[in-house]
């Protein structure tokens, strides 16, 4: 008896020596919270989404697309990306999707998708809707809708600087079509963005190369491969010395590598169907823009309701000149225009170098705030220059403006 109490007392020491080392109420050498592991589950990355109107097969999508993933990648965040959304109901059944999927931010790339996205944004009003292009976010006050664009005219106008330099290559050669240097220009539809970038892109040629005409032609559509290379070789047949675009398929840059005419593309580099005719590409880069939003909403900050990118933010860009093709001395001219532009002793609508009906402008209300009727409501010339994308972001600049003859209309 005696022994079986010893060996009770033993083992009750046993057990409170146990407790005091390690069991219930004492320290642990298991850090506090501690899986089985002993490391904390890593949280779950931020999930982003961009809705694109085609795929990377269209310029203009592509340049979102490698701009969102190589942002995401940089910032540690999820991607996700849905293709081939049309401007309709579709874009805010997805953006709905992509909310319910847990994303914090929805872009989308393209003009018509603006009111699905404002649809889904007044339904999810705790997720970020970032909408390229648009024109209604200033005037909606909608704090998680935001629209985005950049001075992309500026970059527009530098193409056309290495455009002109080129008309005037082939003046001095003798191998233009016609009396004076005539360029062609594929636009999709009379929008106010298509106007302005193919009319910066005109005086900027016009800026080097004096007597320089421009006939345009559209397609009635963002991405019609066709369509686009028949309106080049429409423009070529017309009598067009250089073609660019504000298109987004290959179908323009193949028309000109085709029949040999220089071409200047949009969006980025065309060089893989035009090693010998494509000059250089400009091209808004979106990078700058989605890392600010993502940093926006880390950190808690508030996305600016209309944000513009510029060169000074990286959003404007050229890319690399094709030495095969440039007229000589085109770098070093684009580099001195480019300063001049960053300096704001150069504008890219300075009233004294363009003409409407033969008659400088002091005065212009253009349609800012948008409306159905796009009623004109702001005045844009001040300073001797129209006041492009400060009022808001997306493009406003319509003037039909001397030297350029359209060949046709297309609203869409």
């Amino acid at each position: 008896m005696k022994k079986f109490l010893s060996l009770m007392l033993s083992l009750m020491m046993v057990l409170v020596l146990l407790a005091s080392c390690g069991g219930g109420g004492g320290q642990s050498n298991e850090p506090a919270g501690g899986d089985e592991g002993g490391e904390e589950e890593a949280a779950a990355p931020m999930k982003v989404g961009l809705i694109c109107l085609h795929d990377e097969n269209s310029t203009y999508d592509n340049n979102f697309i490698k701009a969102f993933e190589e942002s995401c990648a940089k910032m540690g965040v999820e991607a996700v990306i849905k293709p081939n959304v049309p401007e309709g109901q579709e874009c805010y059944e997805e953006a709905a999707n992509m909310a319910d999927a847990g994303c914090s931010i929805i872009f989308a790339d393209s003009f018509g998708h603006e009111d699905y996205m404002i649809q889904a944004a007044k339904e999810f009003p705790n997720v970020q809707f970032c909408h390229a292009t648009g024109t209604k976010a200033h005037t909606e006050n909608l704090p998680n809708y935001h629209n985005a664009f950049a001075a992309i005219y500026e970059g527009r106008y530098l193409a056309g600087v290495a455009a002109g330099m080129k008309l005037n290559e082939l003046k001095e050669a003798g191998k233009l079509k016609g009396a004076v240097p005539k360029m062609g220009y594929v636009g999709a539809f009379t929008y106010a963005e298509v106007i302005s970038g193919y009319t910066s892109f005109y005086l900027g040629a016009k800026s080097v190369c004096p007597d320089v005409v421009m006939d345009v032609t559209f397609t009635g559509s963002w991405y019609d491969e066709t369509a686009e290379k028949e309106g080049a070789n429409k423009l070529i047949d017309g009598g067009a010395d250089l073609v660019s675009q504000h298109a987004d398929s290959m179908g323009a840059p193949t028309a000109c590598q085709d029949a040999g005419i220089p071409n200047v593309s949009y969006n980025g580099s065309t060089i893989s169907v035009g090693k010998d005719t494509y000059i250089v590409s400009s091209r808004i880069n979106w990078s700058p823009y989605y890392e600010y939003c993502i940093t926006q909403v880390q950190s808690g900050g508030a996305i600016e309701a209309d944000w513009t990118g510029t060169i000074a933010t990286g959003s404007v860009e050229l890319t690399e000149l094709n030495e095969a093709v440039i007229a000589e001395g085109t770098q070093a001219k684009i580099d001195e225009v480019k300063a001049g532009l960053a300096s704001g002793a150069i504008h890219v609508f300075d009233t004294s170098q363009f003409t409407v009906g033969g008659k400088n402008l002091d005065s212009y209300q253009a349609d800012v705030d948008t409306d159905p009727a796009y009623t004109p409501d702001t005045e844009v010339i001040a300073d001797g220059y129209f006041h492009e994308s400060e009022f808001r972001s997306a493009p406003y600049f319509d003037l039909a403006i001397d030297g350029i003859t359209r060949l046709d209309e297309n609203f869409g």
